[in-house]
């Protein structure tokens, strides 16, 4: 019988005393302030910006109790992919612990399965971008931006680590100082208190007098979190980012202990302001966007193109991550034997040049398929992967419920984050997101993204069985 691996390699653990490089060949290019950014804007993605609207007027002002449940399962995951990600820094983050835990065919499913959906982002990003900045520029036309955008940011994460962190740095930072501003200046004109504002500031008059605060019934609460579940995804970024940094365990630490206030501010916060700003059923908040038409009814100038320019960085901001996400974990892959070991080859600055340019070919391919075939193959492409980030949510609960074991018996003295009321806690929210994924398949929006996504994931998971029987059949012979 083979002894599974231990957590550590003999070249240490990253982070530790006397080891500050990772073991597996990658740099700690990574700084603190990086990974700090990187945690607050992982959190805020373009369809934040974009989607919100859709479920205000779904749910009215209800979305707000469907943003707090899809974000206390964002917390909660979070907190357990935090307790082992701090006491294993690892670039597979949950890949790799779904390896150790339940076996080969979970961490070679969840990994590829979780590339597969950043590659398709970086398509979907891609072409939002290009079309923000053809509007801007119409003498190019709009593959061409979408081709422009790819190009520099597969140059910027191709020159080092640092280069990624640098952009994310700034590309987060315009995030946090604008959705912070917004909540601000959007805060003092809901009271009246805000000089120059065109809106008379009802205070919370708004989130009961278009039918009440559940004008369309406790059901479409339900509907709303199929809305926005989407837009969280994103936050497990910073546990990937962390084996390349110079201090993971205090990076995830302070990450995993910060995800509370920043879904809290940010989604929370600016959700609440749009809603008391306006009435839920204002036809401006669906025709302009929620932010443009809150914006607007302030008086605030050029409204639109403020936020095309913080949706642009958002986009950007997706696009750097998801390149980023996306060779990592196909790095992590390559080196459990998982995908072509020249995907785990470094340069000498550490970066895995295979592995990203293996990412950017698919994303570049998914990009003329959205031109080329938008209704047949790009269609299948997103639709196949919609579900995924809720399949790596149910994966890293499943996979915290038998690591804790392992790591209090191998490295007690690093499990310094823990996951709160183990194993209950856990179980409640794996019992949560199977509710969601249950309730996609009756929703007429939804079902086709439930089963494709299902399909994609079946055919992978069987590859991953595969695999691992003969590992056993290997091993067997070998005894």
């Amino acid at each position: 019988m083979n002894p599974q691996p231990t957590l550590t390699k003999a070249g240490g653990t990253t982070g530790d005393p006397g080891n500050p490089q990772p073991s597996d060949g990658l740099k700690a290019g990574l700084k603190n302030r990086h990974l700090s950014m990187i945690a607050i804007g992982g959190v805020i993605g373009a369809g934040l910006f974009v989607g919100s609207s859709g479920g205000i007027a779904a749910a009215g002002p209800a979305i707000l109790i469907s943003y707090l449940l899809v974000g206390a399962m964002v917390v909660f995951v979070m907190r357990m992919l935090g307790e082992m990600a701090a006491a294993s820094p690892n670039s597979g983050s949950f890949s790799a612990y779904a390896d150790r835990a339940l076996g080969r065919w979970a961490g070679f499913s969840i990994g590829w399965l979780y590339w597969f959906f950043w590659v398709v982002v970086l398509a979907v990003e891609a072409t939002a971008g290009a079309v923000i900045l053809e509007s801007w520029i119409p003498a190019v036309p709009q593959w061409a931006w979408a081709l422009i955008v790819m190009v520099v940011l597969t140059a910027t994460n191709l020159v080092s680590v640092s280069s990624y962190g640098e952009f994310e740095f700034w590309f987060a930072g315009i995030k946090v100082v604008a959705i912070g501003a917004f909540v601000v200046i959007g805060l003092l004109a809901v009271f009246g208190v805000l000089p120059g504002s065109d809106n008379p500031g009802a205070g919370f008059a708004h989130l009961t007098d278009a039918g009440g605060f559940l004008p369309n019934g406790a059901g479409a609460i339900l509907t709303g979190v199929l809305m926005v579940v989407f837009s969280f995804m994103g936050s497990e970024i910073v546990t990937l980012a962390a084996g390349e940094s110079e201090d993971p365990r205090r990076a995830v630490t302070k990450a995993t202990n910060s995800v509370i206030w920043r879904i809290a501010v940010f989604y929370l916060g600016s959700i609440f302001v749009v809603l008391t700003l306006l009435p839920w059923n204002d036809k401006a908040i669906v025709e302009k966007g929620s932010y443009v038409a809150a914006l607007d009814s302030i008086g605030i100038p050029a409204a639109g193109q403020i936020m095309n320019v913080i949706v642009l960085t958002a986009v950007l901001s997706c696009l750097n991550s998801g390149l980023y996400t996306a060779s990592r974990m196909a790095f992590s892959l390559g080196e459990r034997g998982d995908a072509p070991k020249s995907f785990a080859k470094v340069n000498a600055k550490g970066v895995p040049t295979v592995a990203i340019l293996g990412s950017v070919v698919f994303g570049f391919a998914a990009v003329w398929a959205n031109y080329a075939y938008k209704d047949t193959v790009f269609s299948f492409l997103l639709n196949s992967s919609g579900a995924v980030a809720l399949f790596v949510w149910l994966v890293i609960c499943f996979t915290q419920l038998r690591m804790r074991g392992i790591l209090m018996r191998e490295v007690p003295d690093k499990v310094t984050v823990k996951m709160w009321l183990f194993p209950y806690l856990t179980w409640a929210t794996a019992a949560m997101i199977v509710f969601v994924l249950g309730y996609m398949l009756f929703d007429d929006a939804n079902r086709e993204v439930v089963l494709l996504s299902l399909l994609v994931a079946a055919v992978v998971l069987v590859i991953g069985v595969v695999l691992q029987l003969k590992d056993k059949r290997k091993a067997g012979l070998d005894a």
